[in-house]
Parts: structure tokens; sequence; C-alpha cells
């Protein structure tokens, strides 16, 4: 998806020159949230401002929240009819699949060093333990800025502290918004505000992408709310990759699930709004942050970690599967097809056709 937004912000329209865009996307890269939609408002932000940032945001994402929408009313409408539940029954193999994919690109492009790796495996642990994810990523964080940190601050420039202090005043607005906003749900109804909450966190803590997003889910909807069961989840996760756009979407079939529609439109809206806030608060200052080596260590503490994470979440799913030979020969045809670089929805697709027949 970056890909083509690159080709169309950059080839296409010239809103921004290339060195603009690869520096958008170490941004985007480097703060929590789903890249794609981030960069999607970086282009806006560089196009037209704020109100660009928030046209682009909105427009990249509505598609995906829309086609959830259908899938997730077809799910809890028809989840019971044999053929669904077959289907079902494959796509819980191709999930397997996509997150331990996701687990060993998370590796590959992580780790640099032992120090690095050394720290996923505590990950993993802690987690099965049942210490909070949140707790892990703020505990490897720490680790990072006295490990991993390397040397040198930069400090930022009078023009780069003139713009900083042009968001701050735009920051501020959003943000007194977003609290209105949390105000109304309160009022309307209580639950609704602990949903919009937890994905709001989670959005925050999801460094690296969106599949960061999958452990964080995975512990707070399924082990510690018990909102719904690890299957459940898993045929969100496979619907996710089936609609255009983020995996984080997920949120709209997690809030359909438990609320209808007001909870699939106040979950979708919570976990993008903090990534989308801190891509107007932080492109201004991005070059000092990077620069600083405490926001360096740091970021190689936390995705360190989402190694482990990500390890416990394949393991744990993979728990939930009734294992049997044609499930063998599925996962690892889907994992074969994704290391060959395969795009995952033909994955998604051709599984689930034939589970549709063989279960």
């Amino acid at each position: 998806m970056i890909a083509y937004i690159k080709e169309m912000s950059v080839s296409h329209h010239g809103w921004l020159d290339e060195k603009e865009f690869h520096d958008g996307v170490t941004l985007c890269q480097s703060i929590p949230g789903a890249s794609a939609m981030q960069t999607a408002a970086y282009v806006g932000l560089k196009a037209r401002g704020v109100a660009g940032a928030l046209v682009s945001f909105v427009g990249f994402g509505l598609p995906a929240f829309l086609f959830m929408l259908v899938l997730s009313w077809l799910y809890a409408s028809y989840n019971e009819v044999p053929r669904l539940v077959s289907l079902f029954n494959g796509l819980h193999v191709v999930v397997v699949a996509i997150v331990a994919h996701a687990t060993y690109s998370f590796g590959k492009s992580t780790f640099k060093n032992y120090e690095e790796s050394l720290l996923s495996l505590p990950a993993a642990v802690f987690l099965w333990v049942g210490v909070s994810p949140f707790i892990v990523i703020l505990g490897a964080a720490l680790i990072g800025i006295v490990l991993l940190r390397g040397n040198g601050i930069v400090v930022a420039s009078t023009a780069e502290k003139g713009r900083g202090k042009h968001s701050v005043r735009h920051f501020s607005a959003l943000l007194m918004i977003l609290l209105f906003g949390l105000l109304v749900v309160y009022v309307l109804d209580k639950e609704l505000l602990n949903l919009a909450i937890l994905m709001m966190k989670i959005d925050l803590f999801a460094f690296g992408g969106g599949f960061a997003s999958i452990p964080l889910m995975l512990q707070e909807i399924v082990n510690v709310r018990g909102w719904m069961d690890s299957k459940t989840l898993m045929d969100g996760i496979a619907l996710g990759q089936v609609t255009p756009g983020p995996i984080v979407i997920t949120s709209t079939f997690v809030g359909y699930m438990l609320y209808g529609l007001p909870g699939a439109i106040i979950a979708t809206i919570a976990i993008f709004t903090p990534s989308f806030l801190m891509v107007i608060a932080v492109t201004p200052v991005f070059d000092r942050l990077k620069a600083s080596t405490y926001f360096t260590g740091a970021t190689k503490g936390i995705l360190a970690s989402f190694v482990g994470l990500l390890f416990f979440v394949t393991v744990k799913f993979s728990l939930a599967v009734p294992w049997d030979l044609v499930r063998m020969v599925l996962v690892c045809t889907a994992f074969g097809a994704l290391l060959r670089k395969v795009d995952i929805l033909y994955v998604v697709l051709i599984i689930a056709v034939i589970s549709v027949f063989v279960f």
C-alpha cells in the first residue's frame, strides 16, 4: 500500500518529492500505529496541511471500514451455516501462517545484534505468564534506552522549532475535539467508552505497523476481558486480510461483535485516532527526535519485544486449531507462499476456497 501511495503522491500528482516521501515513511515506521494509514496522513499534511491530512486519512481508511462492516454483519448473521463454518476452519490455519510469517519478518528486519534478539524471548514468556503486554513494551523500551542507544543528539533548527509551535496549536485543537468526543461517548454509553479507551491504548503501543496490534488485541480482548474467544478473534483477523486497508481494521469486527454498529464505529475511530494525532505532532520535529539516542534505543527495544509478542500469538493461535494432516499441509503451504512473497489476499482466498470443500 505504501508503494501505491508513493506512486500516486510522488510520481503522478507531484505533491511530494522522493526525499520527503522517504522521510515520511521513516517517521511512520518509527511511531506506533498502522504505517500505511499514517503515510496517507503524512502525504495529506505535506500537500494541504492538517485538513489535507484528515481527508487523506479518512479517505484511505473508509473503504476498509465499509468492507469490514458488511463482512462483520454477514459473520454475525450466518456464522453457523455449515459452509461458513468450513470456511473459517480453513481461515484459522491461514491466520496462524500469517502471524508466523509476521514473526519471521519482524525478526529478520529487527534483529541487528544479539542484544536485540535476547529481548524477544522474555517478552513472550512474560506475556505467557500473564504480564500485561503494555508493561512488557514499556520495560523493553527502558532496556533499549540502556543497552541499544547510540551516540549524539541533534539540536533542532530555528525553522524546525517554528514549525513545531505551529503544529502544537493544531494538535491541541484536535486533542480537545477528541476529549469532547470521549465525553459524549461516556454520556451515551460507558461500555462504549471502555471499548474506545482500549482501542486507543492498543494503537498507542503498536510500534512497527498494524501487525504489532495483534498481541495487544489477543491479550486484552481475549485473555483479560474475555469479550470473545481466540477462534472468533482469528475469524476477525482473517476477514481483515480480505479487505483493503490495514490489519487493525479488525477493530471494526471486534466493535461490531460486541456492540453492533455503534461499537464498530467507535472502535474504528478510536484505534486510528492516536496515531493520526502523532503524525500531526511529530512531523515538524522528527529530524530532532530520530537523532535522539534515547528515542532510537527505546524504539529498538520495543520492536525487539514485538518479535517475542508475535511468537506468543503464533503459539496461542496454534493451540486453538484442531490439527490434522490436511491442516498441517495447508499451514505449510500458506507459510511457504508468504515467504515467496505471494500476495496475502491470494493466499487467503485460495485457502478459503479449498476449506469450503475440504472441511
